[in-house]
Parts: structure tokens; C-alpha cells; sequence
């Protein structure tokens, strides 16, 4: 079944109305199954509470469309001024979850199974799609649904490597010169700079970047978490080892660790978007993004044809005035449908 802009537009509303941070997304989960049963899809909630919808004469390609429900924890009012509607998930990642559900929907008759995700937990460790590739046989093409702009194509993300420090020093006297624990922490976080190189830059692909995410500690005992972002080629494996060297009597513990990923510009899932934003009036352009999706934890397990896509700008994320231009939102909706059109007739990687 077709749907109506005035209907998206609705159940985007909707979506952004059940509030769903990271780990609270059961309600959301239950409407947002009871919506896709509504336009059509066949739909379940799995052992994760991820979402799954399902449509399609299952006679050919398996294509996902794999959004997430979660957001950050940061209650926001919806509200519509406008042009725009306002709310928490409106760019990350409801907008472009909901324009995956009605382009679905509005392709019954895709020739193979067609498939709509909604995760849970990507704004933590990505848990909800950890389970999609722990349970479901991977598909032949796949679709991320995060902010890209309508007529952006996103290619790839940097990788992400959470650390812990921790150091403990006897007690002493303030004035001894021996280094104290918090000055260990401060040096450790020197070091990681240092071994990333001068040329870090969080706003360039190529680049690795650090961000100090909390520190916490006195002259006995001291911790930090840092998040270090890291380009596709980097190697993770010296960069550890340097910095154990560098620990000075601490330890340096991975917390969490996914790779950088970039997909190529001329797979079908690319092509296929970047030839339906053509032929909405738009000109397309592939973006690579410094931080990480879902993409980064799928594409090691499911090595297929993928790109990210979906309305919203990604410099609004879990900022007080996140928002998406319905009149983008629609167009989303409209590309990713005539991209589904396209990609029926692929059965495989380029």
C-alpha cells in the first residue's frame, strides 16, 4: 500500500512522541510493530526487542533496511513549526527509520524479502544489531538508516576504540617528585595524543581523533575513558601496544572496539540511491562520516553491497535543536522507494 505524505508525516510524529532512549524502547517497539502491521508488513518483535517488518514475494534478493529505534537520553518536546518538526530522534535515527518503513510499505510487491529493522541500543554498543547477525542469515544488500541528507549517500564511518586507564600510587607527601596518580593520568592522556599524531583532526575521515570522556582521580588513584575515533588502515594493534608502554605502572583496558568501514562508491546499493536522488531533482553526493553506526558493527559479519541513507542533518545529533525539514523527510521517503524498485533486479555484489 501507498502511503500518504500527510500519513508519514504522522508516523514519524508518532515515533518521536514515545520517548526511547537506549534501553527504554519497549513502548516504542510495540507501537512501531503495531504500525507496520497497519501499513501492511509483517511484523515482530524479536528476543532483542528489535522491530523486524517484512514484505515481499520472497522470490529473489533479501534486502534490509536497518534503522535504529534508541536515542540519546535528552527529553526533547515535539513540535511542529513550520516546515520543520522538532523532536529527539527527528534526524537520529527515527526520520530516517520512519521513511524506511513507509518506502517498504509502499513496495508490497518487491520480487525477493525486504526486510525493516528497528534496533535497539545502537546509541550504546550497538546490541540490537549484534543480535540481527547472531539470528538472521545475512541479506544480499543492505540499507543503514541514518541522517545523510536526501540527496547524500553515506560511504563510510571511522572506526571507534573506547579505553580505561587506571593507576594507583602509594601514599606520600605532596611535595615528593615522585609522579603522583592523577599526574600519571594526565600523561597517559598526553600519550594517547601524541601516538595518534600531530594531523588528528576529528572533522577529517582520514584522520584518527582522541576525546577525553571523563577523568576522575587524586594522588592515590586516578581514571579516565577516552574515546579515540580511528580511520580505515590504522593500526590499532601498535597503537596499543605504545600506549602499554607508555601506562607507567597503570592499566589500559579495551572497553569496546568496532572498525572503521567504507563501502565502494559504485556498489549496487550506492548506485541504486545515488541514481534515485537523480531522478528526484537531486544531485548526489557520497559523504564519509567521523563517527560510527550500525554499519561498523554489521559489515565485518555481512560482507554485501551497503551504503547509509535517510533525511535529517547530522549535525543536529542529540543536540536541543534537533529537527528534520518534512519536505527532505518526504523526499527520503521517495528516493528510498524508487532505490527499491532498482535493487529488486540485483542478486548480488557488484
Amino acid at each position: 500500500m501507498s502511503v500518504a505524505p500527510d500519513r508519514a508525516v504522522e508516523l514519524l510524529g508518532e515515533l518521536l512522541a514515545i520517548p526511547s532512549p537506549s534501553g527504554g524502547e519497549e513502548r516504542l517497539a510495540r507501537f512501531l510493530a503495531g504500525a507496520m502491521a497497519e501499513l501492511g508488513l509483517d511484523a515482530r518483535i524479536d528476543e532483542a526487542g528489535n522491530v523486524i517488518g517484512q514484505t515481499g514475494t520472497g522470490t529473489g534478493p533479501t534486502l534490509l533496511l536497518l534503522g535504529h529505534m534508541d536515542t540519546v537520553d535528552r527529553p526533547m518536546a515535539v513540535r511542529r513549526d513550520g516546515t520543520r518538526l522538532y523532536g529527539r530522534g527527528a534526524a537520529d535515527a527515527k526520520g530516517p527509520l520512519a521513511a524506511m518503513v513507509c518506502a517498504a510499505a509502499a513496495r508490497p510487491g518487491f520480487p525477493g524479502t525486504l526486510r525493516v529493522a528497528g534496533t535497539v541500543e545502537e546509541e550504546r554498543r550497538s546490541r540490537g544489531a549484534a543480535h540481527l547477525v547472531a539470528t538472521l542469515p545475512a541479506p544480499d544488500l543492505l540499507v543503514v538508516g541514518e541522517p545523510s541528507g536526501w540527496s547524500s549517500v553515506v560511504l563510510g564511518y571511522k572506526g571507534k576504540l573506547d579505553l580505561e586507564y587506571r593507576v594507583r600510587r602509594p601514599s606520600t607527601h605532596s611535595t615528593n617528585p615522585a609522579a603522583k596518580a592523577g599526574e600519571l593520568a594526565v600523561a597517559f592522556w598526553l600519550a594517547v595524543l601524541e601516538q595518534l599524531g600531530p594531523d588528528r583532526d576529528h572533522a577529517r575521515f582520514d584522520h584518527p581523533a582522541a576525546t577525553l570522556r571523563a577523568v576522575e582521580g587524586d594522588m592515590l588513584e586516578a581514571s579516565l575513558t577516552v574515546d579515540c575515533r580511528l580511520p580505515p588502515g590504522f593500526d590499532r594493534e601498535a597503537f596499543l601496544a605504545a600506549l602499554g608502554e607508555r601506562a607507567d605502572g597503570g592499566t589500559v583496558t579495551v572497553l569496546h572496539h568496532v572498525p572503521a568501514v567504507r563501502a565502494g562508491r559504485g556498489n549496487p546499493v550506492a548506485r541504486s540511491l545515488s541514481a534515485a536522488i537523480r531522478r528526484h531533482g537531486g544531485k548526489p553526493r557520497p559523504l564519509l562520516k567521523t563517527g560510527t553506526a550500525d554499519m561498523n558493527l554489521v559489515a565485518p559479519a555481512w560482507p554485501v553491497p551497503m551504503a547509509a541513507y535517510g533525511p535529517g542533518d547530522s549535525t543536529l545529533d542529540h543536540t536541543d535543536d534537533e529537527h528534520v525539514e518534512l519536505e527532505e523527510y518526504l523526499k527520503a521517503v521517495a528516493v528510498l522507494a524508487t532505490a527499491l524498485d532498482e535493487l529488486a533486479g540485483v542478486t548480488g555484489p557488484a
